[in-house]
């Protein structure tokens, strides 16, 4: 939940946030000490009475909360403390095994990576949803006439289904982009102190596959403190899927502006636009959209300084990173509850896209004009006789049919029915339902897909 953002009272939080808060992120780091634990015990590196107390203490209920806090502030450590306390409260001798071998690093980044998962999970369920709420919209709107602009400029007709079909197209890309790369993201990590593995002795490796086992997680090939591709790869791929959730909101934005009055985000009864003019009906959820998704971008730039690690480990790009990805993921999470939402609610204005289209009075029917005509004469000859015909109908007071109907280069090949018939912008739309069907198709078999994972 965004603070300050009177939206977020209203929109439902996707519990990204909570992921990454403090608590979250020490049980988070507990779980990863008691597989750590376990893989230690299991390759007789450690007492197996040892790791079972281990285990059952990992439990941040368990712990003296203001032990912990007095901890931190006195050593200034991000694990220490933790360790300590974990040590403490394991009976006998098993706090002497605590987090044997291992070092700071190894078990925080293992632990967000945790976390992390969780919140790429919550991302999928949400696109789920969105693909969902596409399909019905692509088939509602596929044949809903609409300019097709270009340059911002009215260039052929086309339908509304085609730009949700545009959507499905780009957000079925970062779906596939989010579940390719979980393979390589995901990873644990246990090196030791500086990568070398050589605190676990000739078992390090399997040390660290049997601990990311524990963590149903892949072991990192090579257990390098100071590799952070990976972590760069999941930002960089949130900043893909931040950017079309930017253009999609960006489209509502402007489609939404009385000038084109085609579509209107949902409003919910009783919302204020503004306090001085009552009249406001304000895109406050596209907008949302749009910010949160150029904050996601600004990320980009710092998670790629965190690949220029230092020699073997530096605290500078580790705490760059865990800045990234709290910022970059909470955001994320409140950006697709948006998108949903408005994916779900937007309503479509079939009538007011059908005036616009008929603002130029005909003009945007200048490519199959030309087309026909250029069947008769050559394309080039047809260009040229309906290109004079189309600006002077823009700066003159003839309209486009009649600047036709009287140029006998026109009507020498084609009847003024045939130019009639050829100026109907609704007959002009390609594939454009065609397209915006098969990308509903796509759709619902991505949201049953994402819905399972």
């Amino acid at each position: 939940m965004q603070q300050g953002n009177p939206t977020s009272l209203r929109v439902p939080d996707p519990g990204i946030e909570a992921l990454f808060e403090q608590d979250a992120r020490w049980q988070a780091w507990l779980d990863v000490e008691a597989a750590l634990a376990k893989a230690e015990a299991e390759l007789g590196m450690i007492p197996a009475v040892a790791a079972e107390e281990i285990v059952k203490k990992c439990d941040l209920s368990l712990f003296d909360r203001e032990r912990l806090i007095e901890g931190f502030t006195r050593t200034a450590h991000t694990l220490v403390p933790l360790i300590w306390e974990l040590s403490r409260i394991c009976d006998g001798d098993a706090g002497n095994y605590v987090h044997w071998g291992a070092t700071t690093q190894n078990i925080t980044q293992t632990g967000d990576l945790l976390q992390l998962r969780k919140a790429h999970r919550v991302y999928l369920r949400q696109l789920a949803q969105i693909f969902g709420a596409l399909a019905d919209l692509a088939d509602k709107s596929k044949d809903m006439a609409l300019p097709g602009r270009t340059h911002g400029q009215h260039a052929v007709p086309a339908t509304y289904g085609l730009k949700v079909a545009i959507w499905i197209d780009e957000f079925a890309r970062h779906a596939e982009r989010l579940r390719e790369c979980e393979p390589r993201v995901f990873q644990a990590l246990l090196g030791g102190a500086a990568g070398t593995v050589a605190s676990f002795g000739d078992e390090g490796l399997k040390v660290q596959a049997q601990m990311a086992s524990h963590l149903n997680m892949p072991a990192m090939p090579v257990p390098a403190r100071s590799i952070m591709d990976h972590l760069a790869e999941h930002i960089m791929i949130l900043a893909l899927l931040a950017s079309t959730c930017g253009k999609f909101g960006y489209e509502i934005y402007t489609g939404m502006k009385q000038e084109f009055g085609e579509v209107e985000e949902p409003i919910s009864p009783g919302t204020v636009g503004s306090s001085t003019m009552p009249q406001k009906r304000n895109p406050h959820l596209s907008q949302d959209v749009m910010a949160y998704a150029a904050q996601i971008r600004t990320m980009v730039p710092l998670t790629l300084e965190t690949i220029m690690t230092e020699h073997e480990a530096n605290r500078q790009t580790s705490l760059m990173m865990r800045y990234a990805q709290g910022q970059v993921c909470t955001l994320m999470g409140d950006t697709l509850e948006r998108v949903r939402i408005l994916a779900e609610g937007i309503v479509l204005k079939p009538e007011r896209m059908r005036a616009n289209l008929d603002l130029t009075d005909g003009l945007i029917m200048a490519e199959p004009m030309m087309l026909a005509l250029g069947e008769h004469v050559g394309r080039q000859d047809a260009h040229d006789i309906v290109y004079d015909a189309a600006q002077e109908a823009a700066v003159g007071d003839k309209t486009f049919n009649a600047l036709l109907s009287a140029d006998e280069r026109v009507t020498g090949h084609l009847s003024k029915a045939q130019i009639e018939e050829l100026l109907d912008p609704t007959a002009y739309t390609g594939l454009c339902a065609n397209m915006a069907l098969e990308q509903a198709t796509r759709a619902r078999k991505l949201a049953a897909e994402l819905s399972e994972k």
